[in-house]
């Protein structure tokens, strides 16, 4: 290559670098120049809403106010009661049965044909509708944990008081070897079941903290509606009455009708109607916090409502009447108590002078028998005691009106 081809080589380059310097430095200009544009635009957005009107931002400024009525409209249920979901204020109510599946693929034929069998059964049985409802929910193995951890517990204190009880064993030399190697070999089993908790412990936090094992439930839903009772004057208690006996009939028979292809159900309680609507409705925080933690925080307590002044009256009224009865009853308790005081004092102030006319009459039956002369003088004598205690009482008396008296007199002047 002689050196005008070199020369030329070196202006080519040359000029493919100008221009490649040329169009980067156009391409920093442009995005120098949208940037400055985007930033005098942000600017005229700021200065535009510090300068619009406060009337302009009330109008353009939308507020949603939610009500307890909408609540409940967003919830699609009012309230749970005997077993059964209320809905639109008592115009249907809902029965839902838990069912347990089976697992289909693991059956045989013959098996798969039974259930295949049932469920065209348990079909063609229905007269009423129906929804199949499936909520998935991540495995909560807390609890789990606690009574495994709670159990590991005991396991260990039992396992350190047999070492305790082993070890004076051997120091006491009082135990043959044959009585050794049993207690030995029982704190060897105990030890191994120690630490066999421990890892079942262990493999179920790890398990925990997978998120991705889910469990599937299958609910059956069954609603009854008043409008099947047609025109009726029958008060809200007597309709939900009518509802629970109608709903229970029917989830019954479709109970009976799941057995035939292998799946156990049951009827749900109120409690667990709260939990599988609020596992429904939360279900992110149903994760982290259920229902039973809910419950014992009181989150139930947050919100509250003052009872009608109508009922705080009645409930004072009856709590006023309860004192007033009890405060009555036990005055005339008191009464009839010092009535019956009054009587036993009276009879028993009478009782000398019955035992003096009983003596008596003793006297005169057997006179024959201890002389007539000596009868006489013996009724005198009882005739004497009497008159001697009727004039000691009539003495007291007087003294004790005497000193009544005396005492309204000093009283009198003292004041």
């Amino acid at each position: 290559m002689d050196n005008n081809q070199i020369s030329q080589l070196l202006m080519i380059l040359l000029i493919f670098m100008i221009v490649l310097l040329m169009v980067l430095a156009g391409i920093y200009l442009f995005l120098r120049y949208r940037n400055i544009k985007l930033k005098q635009k942000m600017e005229e957005n700021v200065n535009g809403t510090k300068n619009e009107p406060e009337n302009a931002k009330a109008k353009t400024a939308t507020y949603k106010e939610y009500t307890k009525q909408s609540i409940f409209d967003f919830m699609e249920f009012e309230k749970v009661i005997d077993n059964m979901i209320v809905q639109k204020s008592g115009f249907k109510y809902l029965m839902v049965v838990s069912c347990q599946g089976v697992n289909y693929d693991l059956m045989s034929e013959n098996e798969k044909l039974g259930v295949e069998q049932g469920f065209i059964q348990f079909l063609n049985t229905i007269r009423h509708p129906i929804q199949i409802y499936t909520q998935t929910r991540t495995v909560n193995l807390e609890n789990s944990i606690e009574n495994y951890k709670k159990r590991v517990k005991a396991t260990e204190e039992k396992l350190n008081r047999m070492k305790m009880n082993y070890e004076q064993m051997v120091k006491s030399g009082n135990y043959t070897e044959e009585q050794l190697q049993r207690a030995y070999f029982d704190l060897t089993k105990q030890t191994n079941l120690y630490e066999y908790g421990k890892d079942i412990v262990f493999n179920t936090e790890q398990m925990s903290l997978n998120k991705n094992v889910l469990n599937k439930q299958y609910f059956v839903i069954i609603p009854y509606y008043p409008d099947e009772l047609g025109p009726n004057s029958f008060s809200i208690e007597e309709i939900e009455n009518i509802a629970f006996s109608e709903l229970y009939t029917r989830a019954q028979s479709i109970i009976r009708t799941l057995a035939a292809c292998g799946v156990n159900g049951k009827i749900m309680d109120s409690n667990e109607l709260v939990d599988l609507l609020y596992m429904a409705y939360n279900r992110d925080e149903a994760e982290v916090f259920g229902l039973d933690k809910i419950l014992k925080m009181g989150y139930d307590e947050l919100y509250s409502t003052a009872p009608d002044v109508f009922d705080k009256r009645m409930a004072m009224l009856n709590k006023q009447i309860e004192e007033e009865a009890l405060k009555l009853a036990q005055s005339k308790i008191y009464e009839a108590k010092s009535e019956k005081q009054k009587r036993y004092e009276t009879k028993q102030q009478s009782l000398e002078d019955i035992v003096d006319e009983v003596a008596k009459l003793i006297l005169d039956q057997n006179e024959n028998y201890v002389g007539k002369d000596i009868a006489v003088t013996a009724k005198e004598k009882i005739d004497e005691q009497t008159r001697q205690r009727k004039a000691q009482e009539e003495g007291g008396n007087q003294d004790v009106q005497k000193e009544k008296t005396t005492r309204g007199r000093k009283k009198s002047r003292a004041v």
